[in-house]
């Protein structure tokens, strides 16, 4: 993972020796997390500042000619072949070319790249969720979608006046579907992630978390490093008040008698961990599909 970014714990907590139980609730990681930090899937603030509008408009402007040349070609080529039709069925042509161009490419991209359009390989930026995690096709689908509109219906003038009033950079597309453009050229190094609590390794592994909304995600995330640091009754209404939202998105409920952190911090490491796996598979497919013919 490259990120522009280095690690910082600002205070940390009693860290957990080797080997042992979790008799207690969780207590490790990184505390101090302020509003304008990133925080990772280990809960950790990372000095991970929004990349610069100059940047973003460099990579905006190099996807916009890209989009409008593939346009071009493909509604060029579509008219061609359609010649012979009728005039519904060219201006339908010249609709799907349409379509493909400023839809169907750029959230295709963004998905497969895990973030990154061919503009912002050549800005070096990346799109990531508001907790720092790797976008979906769900991010992607969404900012493509407010794409249409905001970039290339406007030319790109909403976009630009949103991320110059947004403290992140956010265009309306990353404000909808919850993420933000961070610049990707700098190892960051992490902590230790949230540990998983072993009697809930296997519920936590079978339950459905597809649901669980990034934000909440990573309030809870901020508030499991920070529980040390609070009195006793806040800690306890906090911690009950995060659960109880995480069980709207969760299925099914935990197992009864688990004290709340630890079914907060099973649901965060095994969210990690999936997300771990389905990067794995896509780096597999990827290196499978472009892997050069070996009989040739």
């Amino acid at each position: 993972m490259r990120w522009v970014a280095t690690a910082r714990p600002v205070r940390e907590g009693p860290v957990r020796p080797r080997g042992a139980t979790y008799d207690d609730p969780v207590s490790s990681a990184t505390v101090g997390v302020g509003d304008d930090d990133f925080v990772t899937g280990e809960a950790v603030a990372l000095d991970l500042p929004p990349a610069s509008i100059g940047s973003r408009i460099l990579s905006g402007f190099l996807d916009y000619l890209i989009v409008w040349v593939a346009t071009f070609t493909l509604v060029s080529a579509g008219t061609a072949m359609s010649q012979q039709l009728d005039d519904a069925l060219i201006a339908a042509t010249v609709l799907v070319c349409f379509l493909v161009a400023w839809l169907v490419y750029p959230v295709t991209i963004e998905t497969l790249t895990r973030g990154r359009s061919l503009g912002k390989m050549a800005a070096g930026l990346r799109t990531v969720r508001d907790d720092a995690g790797p976008i979906t096709f769900r991010h992607a689908f969404t900012r493509g979608l407010l794409g249409v509109v905001e970039v290339y219906l406007f030319w790109g003038i909403p976009a630009v006046i949103a991320s110059i009033l947004s403290s992140k950079g956010k265009r309306l597309g990353d404000m909808l579907a919850g993420t933000y453009v961070v610049r990707d050229r700098v190892t960051a190094q992490l902590p230790p992630p949230v540990p998983m609590p072993p009697q809930l390794a296997g519920w936590a592994m079978n339950a459905d978390i597809t649901q669980l909304p990034d934000d909440l995600a990573m309030a809870v995330r901020t508030f499991l490093p920070a529980a040390p640091t609070m009195t006793p009754q806040s800690r306890d209404e906090m911690g009950r008040k995060l659960l109880a939202e995480m069980s709207l998105y969760i299925s099914p409920p935990p197992p009864p008698g688990n004290h709340p952190e630890y079914v907060l911090a099973a649901i965060l490491a095994d969210r990690r961990r999936r997300d771990t796996v389905r990067l794995a598979r896509d780096t597999a497919l990827r290196q499978r599909l472009t892997a050069p013919d070996r009989m040739s």
